[in-house]
């Protein structure tokens, strides 16, 4: 765990009182919503989510509302920031369906973001809008962004980045800023992420130190990720900082094999990447796994992120590392830890066996 620092040259947007979080009830969702109720620069939150929860927490209020079919216009009436993280990872084996929400949803949010004269839109982007890039060094965020073709989820990120190129240029009055994290990872999302990428299969004591014997080796298994109370920390700067652009969100250091190896007291073992790859198609293909094997290709092929301009312009440090963020979710999952809310819900109706009736992953 790493020491946080706030020092940056951006300076503080005058008068930012009322956010709207769209997607509050998930992973990122929950953390943003904390870190800006804790802000004294924030008089009120407002929550959307399809499935709100029963109670609000000081400072908040909940909407229910969907991006992909819900008037948003008079949600976003009077807000000073939009935060738009709404996003549906499954069904992958249904990417019409995460089309309808993911890109469609968006240019909603947008659009309505637009017409409410709301001056700031704080955007979730993601290292998979990125086009396929270096694993020996780290990459600014000045990286064409047009994504891996072989996955729904890096093909609906980089389209949505040409969409805000557009209203960037369509609407020059509003700030708009575009948060590019890695791979996001907390205790209590632990559940839902076992049901979105591993499925029902995986048992929780499988992830503990000293059971899983071995950890693969794949050629471009380098990634980034990052602990979501510091990506929550990210947006509330980005929200309450006059800056606009493109950022960078990552924590040292890079995972790789061995460092998996490390976190479950594993070895590794070399492995062809399309041995790996085809033995992922046929589970996927037989809903054993919810991950489609373009998502391990885009893994695998994705670049390294430089944080420079985070950290310099943004003024963000995380004060968990890489490490520290990957053991909170292997911890959650030997517990089966959740939230409070109905998508990080520790477990669904019907447990895993309604996981795999309905679709691997779909409904989380």
């Amino acid at each position: 765990m790493s020491t946080s620092t706030s020092g940056s040259g951006a300076t503080a947007v005058p008068a930012t009182r009322r956010a709207v979080v769209v997607g509050a009830s998930g992973n990122v969702g929950t953390s943003v919503v904390a870190a800006l109720t804790r802000s004294a620069g924030i008089s009120h939150v407002t929550c959307v989510a399809r499935r709100p929860p029963a109670a609000a927490a000081a400072k908040t209020s909940w909407v229910s509302a969907d991006v992909a079919r819900d008037d948003l216009v008079g949600v976003f009436d009077g807000a000073d920031v939009v935060i738009h993280l709404a996003w549906l990872f499954q069904p992958t084996h249904n990417p019409g369906t995460t089309w309808r929400t993911n890109v469609l949803g968006s240019i909603r949010v947008f659009d309505a973001a637009a017409r409410a004269g709301v001056p700031a839109l704080v955007c979730a982007s993601s290292v998979g809008a990125y086009s396929p890039g270096p694993k020996d060094r780290a990459v600014d965020e000045s990286w064409p962004t047009h994504g891996w073709p072989g996955a729904a989820y890096t093909r609906e990120k980089a389209y949505l980045e040409r969409v805000l190129d557009t209203f960037e240029r369509d609407h020059p009055a509003v700030r708009v800023v575009r948060l590019r994290p890695g791979f996001i990872f907390q205790r209590m999302a632990a559940s839902q992420q076992r049901r979105l990428f591993a499925g029902p299969f995986l048992p929780g004591t499988l992830v503990r130190p000293g059971v899983v014997p071995v950890v693969p080796d794949l050629p471009g298994l380098r990634f980034q990720v990052v602990h979501s109370e510091d990506v929550g920390e990210a947006y509330r700067l980005a929200a309450e900082r006059n800056v606009h652009g493109p950022f960078n969100i990552a924590a040292e250091p890079v995972v790789d094999s061995r460092l998996l190896a490390e976190a479950l007291d594993a070895r590794t073992v070399r492995l062809p990447a399309k041995a790996t790859r085809a033995a992922l198609a046929v589970a996927w293909h037989l809903h054993l796994v919810p991950t489609a094997p373009g998502l391990l290709d885009a893994v695998l092929h994705l670049p390294l992120m430089d944080t420079t301009r985070t950290r310099q312009e943004l003024g963000w440090n995380p004060r968990y590392d890489s490490r520290a963020a990957l053991g909170s979710l292997l911890q959650g999952l030997r517990t089966g830890a959740g939230g409070d809310t109905a998508a990080l819900a520790p477990a669904t109706a019907a447990g895993r066996v309604r996981e795999v009736l309905t679709g691997v992953g779909q409904h989380s």
